[in-house]
């Protein structure tokens, strides 16, 4: 039983705690994002290809966010994860800005890839003081809230972006909002307490050493939960960021609409969509997870599922209004299944264990979804149009998407065979010494 006192005791400091690493989240999203509504001017300024746009957003940015995310989270399984958060935040914030310095595109990738880098230290560590500060019937909400920091980095990003772009430059949307967020790592420095592992358990644990990274590997392995839920959530984050990334293009491309206008259109339906969908999949399947903890994959399998009618009808309607109204929708079903499944990840591992846990679900979830998805549509968008196809961007969209939706459905349900018997085997149920 753990005595140590603890600010965390307070309800209050929790969810303050929450609510700083959130908004540290969003600037991770904010920096990474900002990139998608620019695009298009960067395109025309350096003479770029979709194939090239597809790696600078995706392939080339996640191949360095998950290379060092694994060696930082395992620094964070053994160190301080409130300084290495703050650490990385400032290093991505810096990279965001010496991105608008970018002369040609070996300049804007190098930045992206500083980027990625830095980006690398945030979620894992942050995913693990969430599951030491909040109980197990509580976690996958938390974790649900923190994910919203995706949607308002996106709404932030989207909407500032857009409007600084279209009367300043792009190059100028990079210093406006890369530098704000080495203010913030200070704030978090100073404000945040490094929480007690294992404390939301009630377990001391302080003294037990983390086991190495190919220890947690085949144990993850190991757990046919775990493999499904990696390539279900490897195969959704393909589907938001296949069309997440590429909707500002085709809503160029397709309508008569303004960069700022669009970005505000994107920041209110990604912003809102996904934020309304993050926080309803964490509180769905905790609610119902308590009947049967099947619900924590069914609810996702659902949701996902929907996906592929919602993006028919959005990538081929001729009405801009009521496509620009289906964004919203297609982020709330595309972004509800984050906090369920990092909480389900958390539930199958021992306490030093989670944030290399989280590390490897997103090696998985970002060097398949956001190495692929936006590279796959880039290529496929290229090709359609050397064969002068309408609408070659949205097809190659709609194509890309719908084969990943209905395809992850089926790993969501085939983890759902094996999710009860592999929570009840983990090692943070094991009886107490003593």
């Amino acid at each position: 039983m753990t005595t140590t006192t603890t600010p965390y005791a307070k309800p209050s400091y929790r969810y303050f705690v929450l609510a700083v690493l959130t908004l540290v989240y969003a600037l991770n999203f904010v920096d990474r994002q900002l990139l998608v509504i620019l695009q298009e001017q960067i395109k025309l300024e350096l003479d770029l290809s979709d194939t090239q746009l597809g790696l600078l957003s995706g392939f080339a940015f996640a191949l360095f966010y998950v290379s060092c995310g694994i060696p930082i989270a395992r620094w964070a399984d053994k160190g301080t994860r409130r300084s290495i958060i703050a650490l990385a935040l400032t290093v991505w914030s810096m990279m965001t800005a010496v991105s608008g310095l970018a002369q040609n595109y070996l300049h804007l990738l190098l930045a992206r890839i500083g980027v990625g880098v830095g980006e690398a230290g945030g979620s894992p560590p942050a995913h693990s003081m969430i599951s030491d500060i909040f109980e197990k019937k509580d976690r996958a909400t938390a974790l649900s809230v923190y994910s919203i920091g995706i949607y308002i980095g996106i709404l932030t990003g989207f909407a500032l972006g857009g409007w600084i772009a279209e009367a300043f430059g792009w190059r100028m949307a990079f210093f406006v909002v890369g530098l704000p967020g080495v203010a913030v790592a200070l704030f978090l420095r100073l404000t945040v307490k490094e929480p007690i592992r294992g404390w939301s358990e009630k377990r001391e644990q302080d003294a037990a050493p983390a086991p190495p990274f190919m220890e947690v590997l085949r144990f993850l392995w190991s757990r046919m939960t775990f493999r499904n839920l990696a390539l279900a959530g490897s195969l959704q984050a393909l589907v938001i960021y296949a069309i997440g990334n590429w909707l500002p293009s085709y809503f160029l491309r397709t309508f008569d609409i303004g960069l700022a206008e669009l970005g505000v259109w994107m920041a209110l339906t990604a912003g809102f969509g996904g934020g309304a969908g993050s926080f309803f999949g964490g509180w769905m399947t905790d609610r119902l997870g308590q009947r049967d903890a099947r619900w924590y994959v069914w609810g996702p399998a659902i949701l996902m599922c929907a996906i592929t009618p919602v993006l028919l009808v959005m990538l081929t309607t001729e009405t801009m209004l009521f496509a620009l109204l289906l964004t919203g929708v297609f982020h709330f079903l595309s972004a509800s299944y984050l906090g369920p499944v990092l909480a389900v990840s958390h539930g199958l591992v021992g306490l030093r264990m989670r944030a290399l846990t989280s590390a490897i679900f997103f090696f998985f979830i970002n060097l398949i979804g956001l190495g692929l998805g936006p590279l796959i549509v880039g290529y496929l968008s290229d090709r359609f149009t050397g064969i002068e196809m309408d609408g070659a961007l949205g097809f190659a969209m709609l194509l890309t998407g719908a084969a990943a939706s209905l395809w992850g459905t089926v790993h969501y349900l085939l983890a759902s065979r094996s999710i009860r018997a592999d929570l009840e085997a983990s090692p943070a149920n094991a009886p107490l010494d003593g």
